[in-house]
Order: C-alpha cells, then structure tokens, then sequence
C-alpha cells in the first residue's frame, strides 16, 4: 500500500510542477498575455516570437527543469519502470494541461525533452544537436518536432531494453501529434510559418 501511496504522491506533484505556466508568468512580468499572441500558447517556441530568444532560452529550461526535477526525485524512492512511467508521464500531461490555465498550455516538448534526459542521459544532448541540424534544415519548428519524436520509442528501447519505457516512447509521440494539432492543420494546407531564415 505505501508502494502506491509513494506513486500517487510523485504523479500528483509531477502534474502541479508541470502545470506551473513559466512561458505564461515571464509573458506577464513584461506585460503581455502569451495566451493572446501567435498560436495562443505558453511554450518557448510562442515567446520567443513575442520575448525574442533570450526568453524563450529562459521559458524552455524552466520548462524541462519543472519536469526533470519530480522525476528524478521520484527515482530515488521508485524502482519499478511501470511505475516510473506514469510520473514520467505526469509533468507532460500537466505542461499541455495546465490546471491553473483552464487545462491549456504548451506542446510537451520541453518536458518530453526531460523524459529524454532522464532515460538518456549525457546523450540526450546528442538528441538535441540533431534537433538544431534538422530545424536549420526545416526550418519549420512543429515539423522537426513531429519528425525527431517518431524515433523516441526505439532509442527508449534501445538505450534500456523496458517495454515500459518503449511505450513511454509511444506516449511521447501521441502527446506531442496531438498538442501540434494545428499545426499539422496548418502543415497540409502550406501555412505554417518558418521560424529560421
């Protein structure tokens, strides 16, 4: 019973950390409500077109870090991979649904970018530089991000050889179509814009 105890206590936190709107409050410090600019969202990609880089640089680390830090504390306590699944899980489902914006938020990558780290380790920054080289290639960020993401599950798998985290691969791939919805919209209809000149 304190098995699950423990577990229930790290998923309901992993949700709150991810839930917290930094790209949202840092919007506000400088007067504006993100939710009113671009695509409407709180992520890094939809500052850094009405903040600039600096701040999405700064809305992007707080936004692996609220994710990254649950799940490492919960590692301490929780052993099993099926169970680690489920808080891995939670500050993504928070980030996209965030309780204290009316269930709207971001698009999960950041905090699927700290489910990286955390299964890949020092590797993950490997993932990210092929990221940067696909997006200047792209220069589309939501089809880089549907495009990388479809390789997480066999890295998952390959890296720890836990269907668990193979099917965490998979859920990272639902959560991220799904929060690019309109972008995939926009996508078939030639309208999404280039974000890299």
């Amino acid at each position: 019973m304190q098995e699950y105890i423990t577990l229930a206590f790290f998923i309901i936190t992993g949700y709150l950390l991810g839930s917290i709107p930094f790209g949202y409050l840092i919007a506000k410090l400088k007067k504006i409500d993100i939710r009113k600019e671009g695509s409407g969202n709180t992520g890094a990609t939809n500052v850094s077109r009405s903040l600039g880089f600096k701040y999405a640089l700064l809305v992007a680390f707080l936004d692996v870090f609220k994710a990254l830090l649950p799940i490492y504390i919960a590692s301490l306590y929780i052993s099993n991979n099926w169970h680690m699944l489920f808080v891995i899980i939670a500050p993504m489902i928070g980030h996209v649904f965030s309780i204290w914006l009316n269930f709207k938020g971001g698009k999960a990558v950041s905090t699927v970018f700290a489910a990286i780290i955390y299964i890949t380790g020092w590797k993950a920054l490997a993932f990210l530089a092929i990221w940067i080289v696909m997006l200047k290639l792209i220069k589309i960020m939501s089809l880089t991000n549907l495009l990388i993401i479809l390789l997480i599950p066999f890295w998952f798998w390959f890296e720890t050889q836990s269907l668990a985290y193979f099917y965490l691969g998979l859920f990272c791939i639902v959560m991220i179509y799904w929060a690019h919805r309109e972008n995939i919209k926009r996508l078939i209809k030639g309208e999404e814009k280039k974000i890299v000149k």
